[in-house]
């Protein structure tokens, strides 16, 4: 991969994904503040600033050194934003609208791409810069829906784990909790499988469903 190439890559890939994952951490610490903890505030993470959100291995080395070896495995994280449950309002439900925050944002910007992808082709501009937007706003739309889709998967640390928990009897979410190592482990493995597999898996069916889902759909509502 040339120069070129890898700038090219980094402009398509790496800034999309590093504003889906800084809004993803914003959501949650804006939603926390909005329930009573001002923890992630305090510390600086309600923002759209990247430092403040970056794991120097899932938001850094990792999705680069996907990109620099053009990997079909592009994954990351950022550092979760820290929230006192015990300052929410509403302790029972608190946490639950907490989590739901980060996957939601990314299900709002990537319904905000397909709109874009759709108002594009009413505006006045070069066909080459055309298919050039339209490869840009598929990739952000897909990073979006994949790190959604991620999140929900109902394994502790992740988001779907602390939904999950607010419908679960405590001694079952106490041993997933204990258990979340092993767990993750097994589910790194799958989405490793399904990154270099090729095939429709644990994510990239759901993904491509919802895709397909929502953008016919919205297309079907801008031509009413």
């Amino acid at each position: 991969m040339d120069i070129m190439d890898l700038l090219r890559n980094v402009a398509l890939l790496y800034i999309p994904f590093l504003f889906a994952i800084c809004f993803h951490e914003y959501a949650h610490g804006w939603v926390a503040k909005r329930l009573g903890d001002p923890t992630a505030e305090l510390m600086g993470r309600v923002s759209m600033n990247p430092v403040v959100h970056m794991d120097l291995l899932g938001t850094v080395i990792f999705p680069l050194a996907a990109i620099i070896g053009s990997s079909p495995l592009f994954f990351g994280w950022a550092k979760p934003v820290p929230v006192n449950i015990n300052n929410l309002r509403d302790k029972k439900n608190g946490m639950f609208w907490v989590a739901l925050a980060g996957p939601a944002s990314n299900f709002f910007l990537a319904i905000l791409g397909f709109f874009l992808m759709a108002l594009r082709n009413y505006l006045p501009i070069d066909p080459e810069l055309n298919q050039n937007l339209l490869y840009v706003l598929r990739m952000f739309i897909y990073l979006n829906l994949f790190l959604a889709v991620f999140n929900l998967i109902p394994v502790h640390p992740l988001d779907g784990g602390k939904i999950l928990a607010r419908f679960l009897p405590y001694k079952v979410n106490r041993w997933l909790e204990e258990n979340s190592s092993t767990l993750g482990m097994v589910l790194l493995f799958l989405i490793i499988f399904d990154g270099i597999s090729g095939s429709k898996g644990i994510i990239t069916a759901p993904v491509d469903f919802l895709y397909n889902i929502i953008g016919g759909s919205i297309g079907y509502f801008l031509m009413l």
